[in-house]
């Protein structure tokens, strides 16, 4: 923290972006939170309940935003679950999704994301507070939808760095990514989320963005699967968080339990964590039997 103080930047992530004038940095949660009337939560999911259990008794009744994308690993929880069990559901909670690479919202290039929070009036008040002219907000009241999408896509991710690593060409990416994004959709509906968050910017918009975008560390993550590098090597190498990693144990335990087809993200979870090689998952993706496009 003193070493951010000091410099105004983050020179481990977002090197020659300064903060702005009117952030107040500080170590102390407490002065964090004097008189705050909105808390913005931005960790990864392995440290937003710790995160919150620090906050805890301070954000009950605060408006309350986060804006992370995965499930917890070990309990395979959702944010959302986790916001409630450690801060309560009194005050308005929304999530905030969509795509958005952090180094291009940090140069202030135009960016469009979702916020959802139960309360659609209090999804509106939330996201007009925090739209500014590079950066649009919609809002959603489907929170579950919009936190599938967000962690699902990141599964896909990795997939499409693998395709791509192998060589297989921009119509095996095309391909890969509309039957990703059917089988997040299937998954999130069996679970309540409806239809159209899958088609928006929650949904779609971050598939494409994190399946294309070199930006993507999930992407850089299956890419280097394909060149034959195991994982815990990968992971020290990229040197960031890559959610799609645990969040593919967890969606392919999901999909068992609610029996629901999902072959993308389980080839993903048994390439990270049974030693099944990326090009014998592709092949066993091209030879499942063929079928009716929306069956």
């Amino acid at each position: 923290m003193r070493v951010l103080g000091q410099d105004r930047e983050n020179r481990r992530y977002l090197p020659g972006h300064r903060f702005p004038e009117g952030v107040r940095l500080t170590p102390e949660i407490g002065e964090a939170l004097d008189a705050v009337e909105l808390l913005l939560v931005a960790t990864p999911v392995a440290a937003l309940r710790e995160s919150l259990g620090r906050l805890r008794g301070r954000a009950a009744a605060t408006s309350l935003i986060w804006a992370c994308k995965g499930l917890e690993a070990g309990s395979g929880a959702f944010p959302h679950d986790i916001v409630v069990a450690e801060a309560g559901s009194g005050a308005p909670r929304a999530v905030l999704s969509g795509p958005s690479f952090a180094v291009e919202v940090a140069a202030g290039l135009p960016t469009a994301v979702t916020l959802a929070c139960a309360d659609l009036a209090q999804a509106r008040r939330l996201a007009a507070a925090l739209t500014d002219s590079r950066l649009r907000l919609y809002a959603s009241d489907d929170v579950l939808g919009v936190e599938v999408a967000g962690a699902l896509k990141n599964v896909l991710a990795i997939a499409s760095g693998i395709c791509d690593g192998m060589g297989f060409g921009l119509n095996a990416r095309a391909a890969l990514i509309t039957r990703g994004l059917a089988e997040i959709a299937r998954l999130g509906i069996a679970l309540g989320g409806r239809r159209e968050t899958f088609m928006g910017l929650a949904g779609m918009g971050d598939v494409i963005l994190t399946c294309t975008g070199d930006l993507s560390r999930n992407r850089q993550v299956g890419l280097a699967l394909a060149r034959g590098q195991p994982l815990a090597a990968v992971l020290r190498e990229l040197g960031h968080v890559a959610e799609g990693v645990h969040t593919a144990r967890a969606a392919a335990l999901l999909a068992r339990t609610h029996a629901i087809d999902m072959p993308i993200s389980q080839a993903v979870a048994a390439v990270l964590f049974e030693g099944l090689a990326p090009g014998v998952a592709v092949q066993r993706l091209l030879a499942r039997e063929a079928k009716a496009e929306f069956d």
